[in-house]
Formats: structure tokens, sequence, C-alpha cells
């Protein structure tokens, strides 16, 4: 049975974040280690990430958008 669960690395040692109910003590299991990134909360965390098109899309929605914001109404 395979699952993935969240852990983390302390004085070289994997602490799981969730229960392991299942698996026996001494159990040999496979671990898979994939970095998790703190999600970022702004748009410079974006930059690289979108293909060219698709960046160049979202910059032609936003110039359209704002050209339509009306400075006087607010």
């Amino acid at each position: 049975m395979g699952r993935t669960i969240n852990a983390i690395y302390e004085a070289g040692v994997l602490r799981p974040l969730q229960s392991l109910d299942g698996i026996a003590e001494h159990a040999q299991v496979r671990l898979t280690i994939e970095n998790v990134e703190p999600a970022g909360n702004s748009l410079m965390d974006c930059i690289g990430i979108l293909p060219d098109e698709d960046a160049e899309e979202i910059r032609r929605v936003v110039e359209s958008e704002f050209e339509q914001v009306n400075p006087n109404e607010w």
C-alpha cells in the first residue's frame, strides 16, 4: 500500500507529521524525498514557473484591466 505523508527532517531523523498507522515496528519502507517549499504570497514567487506564452497572456490581461480603471472613481 502506498501513501504520501509529510515529515520534518531534524537532527538527522525524519519525523512524520501524520500517523503511520498500519506500519509495523521495524518494517522496511521505501522513501521518496521531495523538498516542500513554503507557499509564497507574491507574484515574484511565480517568476520562471510559467511558460512564456502564459506569462505574456497574463501581462496583457492585467494591462487591459488596469486601463479600464478610472482613478477619478475612487
